[in-house]
């Protein structure tokens, strides 16, 4: 659903490499008999967004000049506040930020790396963030450093537990609040419980100098904002409880009911900060326990506000692609048959209040039609899950999901390690998860169809799959991973979307002439384009058979049928991770 609002570009120009590659595939395409087709394919990297460094630069600039208010409200607050950055790693349209400001004298940025982001998932223990996420991640604060230095600010950056971190901070410079995002999901709001009792027992001196015992009035305050959906929750015509639970309801709903508010302005200059010797470093990845992943094949994403207002510029404005949405958003293959949004909202780089307004703009300035009210569509399905997750709280984490669905899932390794490796025998699914692996992105066609075959022909735990996701994904938040994967599963709180997903179909309709799965799986580019989805014996012999819609193949007869056995289920026994359940 939300995951096709998010893909579009055009391949690197400014890396010789890549343009050797490009070079290869217009060449190859014209001269056949001088460059094989698989050469095309594995050369092929495409960074998004296309533009160089500079270019990006220079529109982040423009749009943060179309967004700085020359008349706000005069600053009349006292002393210093924090902003506590966390999954809203933005200057643009960031209440948290504005709110920091007007309340002080002086905004003192702060990020914490905080050691449970990386450490593992709760029930088998995948790794909670995968390389190539924490890479985007460090992109995304070395940008928002870069962006608050230009406004007189800068990006307090300290390793460690934010409960013990931002006390500290509040007592050494006098902190009398901390602004930060709210979020909705068990982990980040026992952290939110942790730190605010924590910042209780900071005792602020008093007018004379003098420390007393702390009270309500006397110690740090954290001020929670609402800031991560396109619609404000305070906005909605119903309580999160009082949630539709389909979602054509609530969209009916919001739409006729609730307006999304105006992105908050910035002001010309956020400064001054707080005088602090060291500022901290952006992170290395090794130092977070990572090995350092550079995406070598398909799309390459760049991390960070100036980064996505580029993609948005990209997309809407210079490739004019909104206006063919619709039609392209269930593609597979290259930069520019979706949006690519995903990455930057889930880590709170780009608003989806800016997406609303630009593509409004778009509507006033060039068309409005099916496919510019589509991308609206699609960021109201991301406020959906958002919502529900506070009203369906740790039931969205449960193997019976929201609606408490009993299932005898199988939980064999070796089954899932094919699915995850891309080594299932369907060149469909297998290239999806190459994909995965390679770049932390797949299309949204591509989520459903290996959720539907991992859950309905493996008939292994999709907890699994969700928390494979959860490790992989650049575009990872709990709120549209785990919302997506319990209604795939068919254990989320709408029955209607429990839905089967027939490859052979998927793939004549996605896929053709399989030219996605040629891409992945170059092995398969010299078979004829009617052959690569079934190749039989020329390649993997498939783990498991179809529950449906079965393709004439030779291997059928070998094929398992992923059941649970004693030793599947010894093997994930005892791990678990954070998610407080």
């Amino acid at each position: 659903m939300l995951h096709s609002l998010c893909t579009n570009l055009r391949p690197i120009k400014t890396l010789p490499p890549t343009e050797f590659a490009l070079f290869l595939h217009k060449f190859s395409t014209n001269n056949t008999m001088q460059f094989s087709k698989p050469i095309r394919a594995e050369t092929t990297v495409h960074q998004v967004p296309g533009f160089c460094s500079e270019e990006i630069d220079r529109i982040a600039e423009q749009t943060f000049r179309r967004y700085t208010a020359e008349s706000l409200p005069k600053r009349k607050g006292k002393g210093v506040a924090i902003v506590w950055f966390r999954n809203d790693l933005r200057v643009l349209d960031n209440e948290a930020l504005l709110m920091a400001w007007v309340s002080s004298e002086a905004v003192l940025p702060v990020y914490c790396v905080d050691p449970r982001l990386f450490s593992t998932t709760r029930y088998f223990g995948f790794p909670k963030t995968g390389g190539l996420r924490a890479q985007f991640l460090i992109e995304c604060l070395a940008d928002l450093k870069k962006n608050l230095m230009k406004l007189g600010l800068d990006l307090l950056i300290q390793n460690g537990k934010p409960e013990e971190i931002l006390p500290s901070l509040a007592k050494a410079y006098g902190v009398h609040t901390v602004y930060a995002q709210k979020e909705t999901c068990s982990e980040e709001l026992n952290v939110e419980r942790l730190v605010s009792k924590s910042l209780q027992k900071v005792v602020l001196s008093s007018s004379k100098g003098q420390s007393v015992k702390p009270n309500s009035t006397n110690s740090t305050k954290l001020e929670l904002i609402w800031g991560s959906s396109m619609y404000h929750i305070d906005d909605l015509p119903f309580s999160c409880n009082s949630l539709p639970d389909v979602y054509t309801q609530f969209r009916k709903s919001v739409e006729s009911k609730s307006k999304v508010r105006s992105c908050i302005k910035i002001p010309t200059s956020l400064g001054p900060a707080p005088s602090i010797k060291d500022w901290g470093c952006i992170p290395e990845i090794t130092v977070l326990g990572l090995e350092k992943a550079k995406v070598g094949k398909g799309l390459a994403f760049v991390g960070g506000e100036s980064a996505a207002v580029s993609r948005v510029c990209e997309y809407f404005w210079t490739k004019n692609l909104l206006r063919t949405y619709k039609e392209t958003r269930n593609g597979m293959l290259g930069p520019d048959y979706s949006t690519k949004f995903s990455p930057w909202l889930a880590s709170g780089s780009l608003s989806p209040r800016f997406i609303y307004e630009e593509v409004k703009r778009f509507e006033r300035e060039r068309e409005s039609n099916d496919s510019t009210y589509w991308v609206l569509f699609e960021l109201i399905w991301r406020d959906y899950f958002r919502f529900l997750s506070i009203k369906q709280g740790n039931s969205i984490f449960h193997a019976g999901g929201p609606r408490k669905v009993e299932a005898n899932w199988s939980q064999n390794p070796t089954l899932f390690d094919a699915w995850r490796n891309g080594q299932t025998g369907y060149p469909l699914i297998d290239a999806n998860m190459k994909e995965l692996l390679t770049t932390g992105f797949m299309s949204n066609r591509g989520r459903q169809i290996v959720c539907s075959f991992l859950v309905r022909d493996m008939n292994i735990d999709w907890r699994m799959g969700a928390e494979w996701f959860e490790t992989c994904l650049l575009d990872y938040d709990p709120c549209s991973n785990y919302g997506n994967w319990t209604y795939g599963a068919g254990v989320g709180n709408d029955p209607r979307e429990d839905r089967y997903f027939s490859i052979p179909k998927q793939a004549q309709n996605y896929d053709p002439e399989g030219e996605f799965v040629a891409y992945w799986l170059p092995q398969l580019r010299v078979l004829p384009k009617e052959k690569r989805h079934f190749p039989g014996l020329l390649y993997i012999k498939p783990v498991v058979a179809l529950k449906f819609g079965n393709t004439k193949t030779t291997n059928n007869k070998t094929m398992g049928s992923g059941t649970r056995t004693t030793a599947d289920e010894n093997r994930w026994k005892g791990r678990k991770g954070n998610r407080t359940q």
